[in-house]
């Protein structure tokens, strides 16, 4: 029933490559399927203006692609001298994901920005870059502590997204572009390893949704997010 002959319950295909690049605290390369992310990692000592003094830290984001991640080549961003409304609204949700997962007081007066590149995009690329970003955070933090510039782990709970939808009447996993595409109903839902909700952005397209359809495709999330959480502790410890 899927174009991908998958399961409704089924995630495509997860590598994550750490240490894919050379000069970054920490990075990895996620693979979701036929979407490709290029996550990195770097720790500066500096903070926001609006939190300089208050002890805590501050974890940040950037999202951007490629130009021919798509179908057809997009233009710059640069080019055009500034960032579309897609592109701020994607990295806000990635800061504040990661930043739910991060105990502010332990990481100090430090910041951590986390860029995310679309290589290749497939559906699902803020979700791959939420999955991805958490573990180049993760590798980041695992240098500090080494380091002993903290003392405690101020990352507390790992966190992963997923899409989920409504693709031909039946509630799927793990949206890739065709179904996304074509899906009556879709959503992203960000978590907790331990199964907390962030973020949950839903929309119906020409469609309406029930109740019970939304309890469906959180119970796809929870699972979705489960085996992304346990990829991300083998690939970090």
């Amino acid at each position: 029933m899927r174009p991908s002959g998958r399961k409704l319950d089924e995630m495509r295909a997860v590598s994550i490559e750490t240490g894919f690049t050379k000069h970054a605290e920490g990075s990895a390369l996620i693979k979701m399927g036929d979407t490709h992310v290029l996550c990195t990692a770097t720790i500066e000592d500096r903070v926001p203006p609006f939190i300089k003094g208050s002890g805590l830290g501050w974890v940040t984001a950037e999202y951007g692609m490629l130009p021919r991640a798509t179908n057809t080549r997009m233009r710059r961003e640069a080019a055009s001298g500034k960032q579309g409304g897609r592109t701020v609204e994607i990295q806000r949700l990635i800061g504040r994901a990661l930043r739910a997962g991060v105990d502010r007081s332990a990481l100090g007066e430090r910041q951590i920005t986390v860029d995310c590149d679309v290589l290749q995009a497939d559906g699902g690329t803020r979700c791959a870059s939420i999955t991805g970003g958490w573990i180049a955070l993760r590798l980041a933090v695992n240098k500090l502590m080494k380091a002993g510039d903290v003392i405690s782990d101020p990352l507390v709970d790992p966190v992963a997204a997923v899409s989920c939808g409504i693709y031909a009447g039946q509630p799927v996993l793990d949206l890739d572009y065709p179904e996304d595409s074509e899906a009556g109903v879709d959503g992203n839902f960000i978590m907790t390893g331990s199964g907390k909700l962030i973020e949950v952005q839903m929309s119906a397209e020409g469609s309406t949704y029930t109740r019970d359809q939304m309890n469906q495709l959180m119970d796809l999330a929870e699972k979705g997010v489960g085996e992304l959480a346990t990829i991300q502790k083998s690939v970090t410890a």
